[in-house]
């Protein structure tokens, strides 16, 4: 639907295929995505919160990822569920900006904390003794702080240059949710601010930044892990990073695509979007819980209590 180059009251979303064949299949497998997500999340952070086993730091900074994938799975897979349900794939101008907000914030949030769980590796393995000096309640609690004020802050200024916007080529976004890139390809008036803006604060705080910090991290980690003289005490020390490796790996390697590659070639994010939005948050908990003895230790045994439990009232 066109509009002549003129502000628009609402957008209409296109979705991840306009094949009418194909719209039950994707409705039943991003509802399973979502399930799955808000189920694997949750248990992870009620296990940490419950099990004093995992009062640590690196827990502390998983139960705050499980909070914000759980958000972010929130704000961007319910559009979907709730446009085939209502079969209206309109959104209202206000309401387009505030996703785009919320989507971008916990985008942000969950790369700073991210950033941070690969600093307290870093700690935990090149300075084993100071450990818990360092990373201790309060260093804690002002690095999830900053991680989540910088992530909430710094999308701020896109949002207000993209209600300042004076028109649209189109009121059609050819996507499932409100992002930067996907508003700007309709918009038809000068945003070369906020083109510089997306470069410069994109080149600092995605690349400088959080990558560059877990770079360095785990340069450091297998310099100091190549180190340990036995086999065992090298698998080991890997062992309790390779969760988090994992998931940065797939995290940058879909966000480069996303914002990098396919920006200046005018392709598609919606697939790289997807996978970022519903695949790495569902993943997440997965990932953590398969290749974590505590972790497994922890579900055992509230599992059981559980079954212990109900075995008595009966």
């Amino acid at each position: 639907m066109l509009v002549n180059h003129t502000r628009v009251a609402y957008f209409i979303f296109k979705g991840i295929t306009e094949a009418p064949e194909l719209q039950v299949v994707i409705f039943l497998l991003v509802l399973l995505i979502y399930l799955i997500t808000l189920g694997g999340n949750m248990t992870i952070f009620l296990l940490i919160c419950l099990d004093h086993r995992l009062h640590t730091p690196m827990y502390f900074f998983l139960a705050n990822l499980s909070i914000v994938d759980i958000s972010c799975s929130t704000v961007t897979l319910q559009r979907i569920l709730v446009n085939f349900v209502t079969k209206n794939n309109t959104v209202g101008f206000h309401a387009c900006i505030t996703q785009c907000y919320l989507f971008g914030s916990l985008s942000s949030h969950e790369l700073y904390i991210l950033t941070a769980m690969s600093c307290d590796r870093y700690i935990a393995i090149c300075k084993p003794l100071n450990y818990y000096l360092i990373m201790n309640f309060k260093t804690c609690g002002v690095l999830a702080l900053s991680c989540g004020l910088l992530g909430f802050l710094q999308i701020i200024p896109y949002c207000v240059l993209i209600v300042n916007i004076s028109c649209y080529s189109s009121n059609e976004i050819d996507h499932f949710l409100c992002d930067l890139l996907p508003i700007m390809k309709i918009a038809c008036s000068d945003i070369s601010v906020l083109e510089a803006l997306s470069f410069i604060q994109g080149l600092l705080m995605f690349f400088i930044t959080p990558f560059c910090l877990t770079l360095i991290s785990y340069f450091l980690i297998i310099i100091t892990i190549l180190k340990i003289p036995s086999n065992i005490g090298r698998r080991k020390a890997f062992y309790t990073c390779s969760s988090h490796l994992t998931v940065i790996i797939l995290l940058y390697i879909t966000l480069t695509i996303q914002y990098v590659v396919l920006n200046k070639s005018f392709g598609s994010t919606k697939l790289f979007s997807l996978f970022n939005s519903a695949i790495v948050p569902m993943l997440n908990p997965v990932l953590y819980s398969l290749k974590n003895k505590d972790v497994k230790s922890a579900f055992k045994q509230k599992l059981g209590s559980i079954k212990g439990t109900a075995s008595l009232n009966l």
